[in-house]
């Protein structure tokens, strides 16, 4: 039997509870005094972009943009793409394909850093993987970054070794690669994969898909019910890197953690495609660029509504 013909075993599913994923209440912590300033909500780096990918890491930062981020760098590995967005201007992009990772990285300190988008996976992405991981803040990693863990085993143990959170975001495709299994066996047991994710990184872990699911170590996992098809199109992952980014960022500013704020950013994410689709924007054509404005009207409509209970 190949890796690939492997079975996700279902031991880390027997007697898991799981709770129906309720967090847009914890929106109201991120409300923000008469006298706040963008230090106040939080400086986002975000790595990636190589070439002819540049697309997902602009869309990683309009997560982040829309979801109120205070300042927002975009370390883009492609050259030719590192130039001024004229339509967002306030995405700070940086030409980070001669730079040396770790130098960057110390020289930018941010608070929250996501690396993933558009990275892609060729011996300089490792590199800036590398660096990532030696950050002393919060860290996302997505898409290429998730694959070059897979091929790169030695990582996992960097990644428990991290003193502060650490966030992954896979589809079915990447959580396969990491636990040397097919698509079809994440999906057969959702739970039971991010039982194993879980383990394998000791890390918060997003499962993408129909009903996404978010888990961590010691916390009940949560079933995320809103969402629909017309999600499944190119850069929503990408803009829920960006979301979870923004929120934790402002969490660390706030009383919220990394956990709420990523059980924030899922619920947030996918309730924003529900919106598009009840304004008749989709299934068929919604994009990730309008997801990310749709769930700016719903964070500030959570945020400053007394109609929820926030979830511990």
């Amino acid at each position: 039997m190949s890796p690939q013909d492997h079975v996700i075993p279902p031991a880390l599913d027997q007697g898991i509870a799981t709770q129906d994923l309720d967090a847009l209440a914890l929106a109201t912590r991120l409300q923000r005094s008469a006298d706040a300033h963008k230090g106040d909500a939080g400086k986002v780096v975000v790595m990636g972009g190589a070439h002819g990918m540049s697309g997902g890491l602009l869309l990683a930062g309009l997560g982040a943009l829309y979801s109120g981020a205070g300042l927002i760098t975009l370390g883009m590995r492609d050259h030719h793409s590192a130039q001024v967005n004229p339509n967002h201007p306030e995405l700070m992009i940086h030409d980070v394909s001669h730079q040396d990772p770790d130098t960057w990285l110390h020289t930018h300190q941010p608070d929250v850093l996501a690396i993933g988008p558009g990275l892609g996976q060729d011996k300089h992405a490792k590199s800036w993987l590398m660096a990532a991981l030696s950050h002393s803040g919060p860290l996302i990693i997505d898409a290429d970054a998730l694959n070059i863990v897979a091929a790169h085993r030695t990582l996992l143990s960097k990644i428990k070794q991290r003193a502060s959170p650490t966030i992954l975001t896979p589809h079915p495709g990447e959580a396969g690669r990491l636990l040397h299994c097919e698509t079809r066996a994440i999906q057969d047991n959702r739970l039971a994969a991010l039982g194993h994710l879980i383990a394998l990184t000791e890390a918060i872990v997003v499962l993408k898909g129909q009903h996404s699911l978010v888990g961590a170590p010691d916390c009940i996992p949560q079933r995320c019910l809103a969402g629909n098809p017309g999600m499944a199109s190119g850069g929503m992952g990408d803009v829920l890197t960006g979301i979870i980014s923004a929120l934790c960022a402002q969490g660390m500013h706030h009383e919220l953690d990394a956990w709420q704020a990523t059980c924030l950013a899922v619920e947030l994410h996918a309730t924003a495609g529900d919106h598009l689709l009840q304004q008749k924007i989709g299934p068929v054509g919604m994009t990730a660029s309008e997801l990310a404005l749709a769930a700016r009207w719903i964070l500030n409509e959570a945020m400053y509504s007394s109609s929820h209970h926030p979830q511990q």
